[in-house]
Formats: C-alpha cells, structure tokens, sequence
C-alpha cells in the first residue's frame, strides 16, 4: 500500500539517482514525486479547480489536491443508485437511534479538508455519507470537515458503483485515522469484475483490516448491511437486525425505546388505550349483571375513560338506570 506524506503521494522503495555518498541530488530530493492520479481514482476524471474556486464549487468531487489545482470529479452522473444507497443509510440509522433511545447525525457527502501550515487548503476529498453516533459529544464541522480539528465521524460509507475507493481514498482515510470504513458495491455496480457486497474496514493500531461485523454498530454484519442499503424496501430480516443492533447500543448506554420522544408517547398511548379497553369491559359486564342493557361499543374505549379514577367509574356504574346517566354520574362526554 502507497504511504503518504504531507505533501501527497510517496511510492515505497526507492530508485531515485544518488550522489556519490548515496544521497540523492538536492534537485532531485526538493522535486516531488510524479502521481498517477488516474490509477488513483479510477472512474473519475480531472477538472482544473483554483484554489480560490474551491469553495464555489458545486459538483461532486473524489480529490482535489492544491499543487496541482485539479479536481478529479466522478464522470458518470451520480445519481440513482449511487445516491440512493448512500441516502438510505441515514434512514436505516434513524431506526436504530428510535430503538437505543438517543440520536444518530448524518453529515452526507461532507468535504474533508486538510490545511497546510498556513492554514489553507492543502487537499479534499468527499465522502458519499458520515454517521457521527454520539453527535452531543463531538466537535462537529460546520462547514467542512478538518482533518485534525474535527472529531472523526464513527462511521464513514462509500459507494462503489462507477469508481474504485480503494487505490485512492482507501489508503487516505486510513492515514488521517478514520476508525470505520464501509464500501459498498451495489449488485448493478459491477462493472470492473467485483462481486457485490460490503466490506468493513475497521482501523486496529493505524492500519485498516476487513471485518465481518461493524465496530460501531455492534453485531450488525456486512451481509445485513449490504442487504439494508440495497433491498426495494425494508424486510422484516432487516428490522429485525435494526432492532437488534439498536437495542445492544441502548444496553451498553442504559438507554432505550422510551427515551425516544416519539416512542414513548407511542408507548403511553397504547397502555392508555389498553387501559381503556379493560375499563370498558368492566363497566359493561357490571351493567349487564344489575339488568342495565347496554348498546354495542358503551362505553367506549377512549382516553377520556381512562382518565377517570377507577372508583368512579365503579360508583357510577353501580347507582347509574341507563347509559346516559352513567356518562353524567362519570364525567363523560355524551
């Protein structure tokens, strides 16, 4: 794998001609090695990008580098499944945010940005889609993402379906520290001979080794993430796993379901709604016992019955003559 240093891609090894004490020439040493930018990001193509246009540009890039002033763009419109797969990312992690009870932010195909010395930008590239899992903790990008300012996204995901992360991007976020990088290529994405599927490149002591499972999201394998970014719609098999990882994040957190706001409302409703029903069972069975008919549905099953304390209820079913006097002596809405 290529190494880098500040000022951009380094080959191993040498080759480089030397002087007589095996040093090469100052000429030689102080000129930086050519790159082949286009083995580097295969399925892309150069774009001459100034440095003061860089912030006025508005088309999807992979890299741009300052000493060379050029972008190099992806050539086929992104779109479709491309953007699709990357966007259903942030719907599948709001799912298991319900489920561990906290949120999960999404910073999409957010610039990441290294500045030089002076503080100006050195070099870029773009994710297709970053998932920060503790956003409250972090020190998020407003703008772009700083390398060395920023806290890291937890997990980044790129899509593979016209271009190649791993010559180029691969070895970039490995170096700058990214702790979890999932690749996808979509089942219509392989058009350079590579199988569908996902692979998770985890970071374990400053390099990046493929894993079967996610990291960040505990358990949570890359046969069910590439099924989940991928099916027409969501399976039960992928709820399923959602829930599964949700929970085992709340576990850990001592959160769950009922710290959503959403859910427990949800929650509360129906254990009103059940409590409802119950109370409406009991006040016509006693009805039916004292003779009283009563018509089908009475008393309903509403939040405003539940809302009366049981020994009214019982009281004004024991002295009621009908349903309407029922509802007065109770407070109920005829």
């Amino acid at each position: 794998m290529p190494c880098m240093d500040d000022g951009g891609w380094v080959a191993r090894g040498g080759g480089a001609a030397t002087d007589a004490g095996g040093q090469a020439p100052d000429s030689v040493r102080s000129r930086p090695a050519p790159v082949d930018y286009a083995s580097r990001f295969p399925g892309c193509r150069p774009v001459r990008l100034l440095t003061d246009r860089l912030p006025d540009f508005e088309s999807r890039l992979e890299y741009w580098d300052a000493r060379t002033e050029t972008a190099w763009v992806v050539a086929e419109p992104t779109g479709g499944i491309h953007e699709g797969t990357s966007r259903r990312l942030i719907h599948l992690a709001e799912r298991i945010a319900l489920v561990r009870g906290t949120p999960i932010a999404s910073f999409g195909s957010v610039d990441l940005l290294v500045r030089d010395a002076r503080g100006a930008p050195e070099r870029m590239m773009q994710a297709d889609e970053t998932l920060y899992l503790h956003p409250g903790q972090a020190r998020l990008p407003q703008g772009s993402l700083v390398i060395g300012e920023h806290d890291l996204p937890d997990v980044v995901l790129e899509v593979d379906h016209t271009t190649d992360v791993r010559p180029g991007k691969l070895p970039l976020y490995e170096s700058w520290g990214f702790p979890e990088l999932w690749v996808v290529v979509p089942p219509a994405g392989a058009r350079r001979r590579r199988s569908a599927g996902v692979t998770i490149h985890r970071l374990d002591e400053g390099r990046y080794r493929s894993a079967p499972a996610s990291r960040a999201f505990p358990g949570w394998t890359a046969a069910e993430i590439h099924t989940a970014l991928t099916e027409p719609a969501t399976t039960a098999y992928t709820w399923r796993a959602l829930e599964r990882v949700g929970r085992t994040l709340g576990a850990r957190e001592g959160t769950g379901p009922d710290d959503t706001p959403l859910l427990r409302s949800l929650g509360e409703q129906a254990r009103a709604e059940g409590r409802a029903e119950e109370l409406a069972v009991l006040v016509r069975s006693t009805l039916r016992v004292r003779g009283i008919p009563v018509t089908d549905g009475f008393p309903g099953a509403s939040a405003a019955l539940a809302a009366v304390p049981h020994d009214v209820l019982m009281a004004a079913a024991l002295a009621c003559v009908d349903e309407q006097d029922f509802r007065r002596r109770a407070g109920l809405p005829d």
